[in-house]
């Protein structure tokens, strides 16, 4: 393939990435490749198998051949179904469970490396590390909390790589990052009985809210033998000053004296560090190991400041996450059935940042989870690989005791049952 065929696949990378949002739940989203499923992405910042590495391990770049595409797509399944078990929400007492608040999603990226030596490498990946998605039947009696929330972020990370020497690699890269937010939840409720419970049920607050922002990532390979690597790699937090708006519609929209407004919030998004092995025990079977470390309380809360109109300068709301760090322990194997074939197993298990039940959002009911992971490689030709994976994550039961009364919301009580799935497939070829 010539130069020029490269540098047009960049554009189609973007369009890859770009095409629909990052429609999935839980915040941190792992699937910056569907080859890492089938080893519950186990090994990570060490395996190097295509040019996804761009995410995971930068460094990585230098074990892969001249010039290498790889392109996937993940299917992300959340079930979060709610149980009530004595919730105080006013005027939406009594209007269900809201149904199943997970959703199905699809989480695209694309990669593309090329040597300029044979020690010097760059790359370009696109990709989606960070996303949520709630959404509810409407109405339910946990509303005025949320009915819908949806975050979605866009990633484009340049990166380089040097070869040291035969045991050692570097690398780092630059992340232009982009944000959007979309939250609904009803207001009006919070023990007014005079309000009907039809009209609060139809009078939304819309917030909106994007920006764009900048961070980094570093990563280290060492090949200690030639059946064993280790990685290690860091991305930085990424610090955003969002604005947007809040819209209040409906038939007790008048009976908020705030009403529409421009908003603003600031976020920071968490950094990550992973440390990873891989070692080949024979020539058919491989072993890998990961483990990560998420910084999340870096998000306390998320203050919504009122930015125009009688109340400029007011809180609008107030999220109280009290995010704690997490860590997330993998285990995988991979064993060659043959020249075409490999299979791949692994089982993970991967902390939620929520401390408890009185700081759990309905709009993020996650909780700790352990993944079970299978998959498989199929090479066609000698420069081509098809990977595919599934995994089915069990996740603890979360207990919710929300109490947002003080600010109109109600209190919702009670505990979800919850539950995911991905199915993935990424294709990768040397040219």
């Amino acid at each position: 393939m010539t130069k020029g065929t490269t540098m047009r696949l960049l554009p189609a990378l973007l369009a890859v990435a770009f095409s629909g949002g990052a429609s999935a739940s839980g915040f941190q989203l792992l699937e910056q490749n569907a080859s890492g499923i089938g080893n519950a992405y186990a090994g990570s910042a060490a395996v190097a198998e295509n040019a996804s590495t761009i995410f995971f391990n930068p460094a990585g770049m230098t074990q892969l051949q001249a010039r290498e595409f790889s392109a996937g797509l993940t299917a992300i399944n959340t079930s979060y179904k709610f149980k009530d078990e004595g919730s105080s929400v006013g005027a939406l007492a009594g209007r269900g469970n809201g149904g199943d608040g997970g959703v199905l999603g699809f989480l695209p990226n694309g990669y593309l490396s090329w040597a300029l030596n044979k020690d010097l490498y760059l790359g370009i990946g696109v990709g989606a590390p960070f996303g949520l998605k709630t959404e509810y039947d409407n109405p339910w009696l946990g509303a005025a909390q949320s009915v819908s929330f949806d975050i979605k972020t866009y990633n484009v990370n340049p990166s380089i790589a040097y070869r040291v020497n035969e045991q050692v690699s570097l690398g780092a890269g630059l992340s232009w990052q982009r944000l959007e937010a979309t939250y609904k939840r009803r207001v009006g409720v919070a023990g007014i009985g005079l309000i009907p419970a039809t009209a609060v049920a139809a009078t939304e607050s819309k917030l909106t809210l994007d920006d764009d922002s900048w961070g980094w990532n570093v990563g280290a390979l060492f090949t200690l033998s030639p059946a064993t690597k280790v990685g290690l790699s860091y991305r930085s937090q990424v610090e955003y000053d969002l604005t947007g708006k809040i819209d209040v519609s409906g038939p007790v929209a008048t009976l908020n004296a705030a009403g529409s407004s421009n908003a603003k919030a600031k976020l920071t998004l968490p950094d990550t560090a992973i440390l990873s092995a891989t070692h080949a025990l024979t020539d058919r079977v491989e072993l890998l190991g990961d483990i990560s470390w998420t910084g999340w309380s870096s998000i306390p809360k998320l203050d919504v400041i009122r930015t125009s109109g009688a109340s400029n300068g007011a809180l609008a709301q107030s999220l109280d996450t009290n995010f704690r760090d997490t860590w997330r322990f993998a285990l995988g194997a991979n064993y060659k059935y043959n020249d075409a074939w490999k299979l791949k197993f692994g089982i993970a298990y991967d902390e939620a940042p929520v401390k408890g039940a009185a700081t759990r959002l309905v709009s993020l009911p996650d909780n700790d989870r352990t993944w079970l992971s299978v998959g498989a490689q199929w090479k066609p030709a000698k420069d081509s690989t098809l990977d595919f994976g599934f995994a089915y994550l069990f996740v603890k039961d979360a207990r919710i005791d929300n109490n947002q009364t003080a600010q109109g919301r109600g209190r919702v009580t009670g505990s979800y049952d919850d539950s995911a799935w991905l199915l993935g497939a990424q294709y990768s070829m040397a040219f």
